[in-house]
């Protein structure tokens, strides 16, 4: 609400032709259920399968929880809305201020927990591939539980800064560095693992017999899940992006009227933002047999919970 409540404010203080984009309330609070319904079917999942229970499929369901923090944040959020144009609440009063910064704060907890669940991603991706003999001893449940033991006290220290410090420029140039620093490392790293996996690929292609039909086997599963990582990485950095350029233009250049196009297509950013949680458990789904199998066990089948 906050930021909705400074792009049009921005918006009515300058001139120009170009008109705010308005959509639809049902459209936000439809978004929102169905990212809700479809990260919670994900995390459930995770649960309630044994054979998810690694630590990579430990950080998607992290992943998964920061979706449906966000998604949640933002149906409360549209809710309110409908009830402030309605008159039932005053956006101006001190108890609806608070609840409006607690959300931002969330907001501001989901985007910085995606950041550090893809890093841990990233990172297990990059152990299955390269030390694959080592994996189990380096990447174990009970470091992969402290590693989300960190990155959710570090996201619950940040909510709290963001109540803070929301009004401050501080606040969007955090953001934005962690967003642009968050890309580039993410991105060199897995520029990195494909550029060693052809070269793996070369190495095994020289093996003998069934060592290299072995190997040609586990590297082909590395590389898919490392692909899998890829897309939803690539997902992630086209639905935030756009609000990200719309933090920079308000930081930039807050009163020229030619940035006023650009922050006039402020809502429908946030539909992109809120849309990144819908299209993550899609590639989930798509890219992982296991999780497609659960899936079906859980909405099809009546016994799905003796099947684990």
């Amino acid at each position: 609400m906050n930021a909705t409540t400074v792009s049009t404010t921005t918006l009515s203080q300058n001139q120009s032709d170009c008109l705010e984009v308005r959509v639809p309330v049902p459209l936000f609070f439809t978004i929102g259920v169905v990212s809700l319904a479809e990260n919670l079917l994900v995390v459930l999942a995770v649960i309630r399968n044994r054979n998810l229970h690694s630590p990579m499929y430990c950080f998607i369901c992290s992943l998964a929880a920061f979706n449906t923090l966000a998604s949640l944040t933002k149906t409360c959020e549209t809710l309110l809305l409908v009830f402030a144009d309605v008159g039932q609440l005053d956006q101006k009063g001190s108890s609806e201020k608070n609840m409006d910064d607690v959300m931002d704060s969330l907001l501001c907890m989901s985007f910085v927990g995606s950041i550090f669940s893809f890093l841990a991603i990233a990172m297990d991706r990059y152990i299955t591939i390269f030390h694959a003999l080592r994996y189990h001893n380096i990447m174990t449940m009970r470091r992969a539980v402290a590693i989300l033991g960190v990155i959710w006290t570090t996201c619950g220290v940040s909510a709290i800064l963001m109540i803070w410090f929301f009004d401050t420029t501080f606040i969007m140039i955090c953001f934005i560095v962690l967003f642009l620093v968050s890309f580039a490392l993410i991105g060199f790293l897995y520029v990195y693992m494909f550029m060693l996996a052809r070269i793996h690929a070369r190495k095994i292609a020289a093996l003998p017999g069934r060592r290299r039909c072995w190997r040609q086997q586990w590297g082909s599963s590395s590389m898919r899940g490392a692909l899998t990582l890829t897309i939803l990485f690539g997902a992630f950095v086209v639905c935030w992006a756009p609000f990200f350029l719309h933090l920079i233009i308000i930081m930039v250049c807050p009163m020229n009227p030619y940035c006023e196009c650009y922050r006039s297509l402020f809502q429908l950013h946030v539909v992109l933002l809120m849309s990144h949680a819908i299209i993550d458990p899609a590639i989930y789904a798509f890219r992982s047999a296991e999780l497609r199998h659960t899936f079906r066990k859980m909405l099809f089948s009546s016994d799905w919970r003796q099947c684990y």
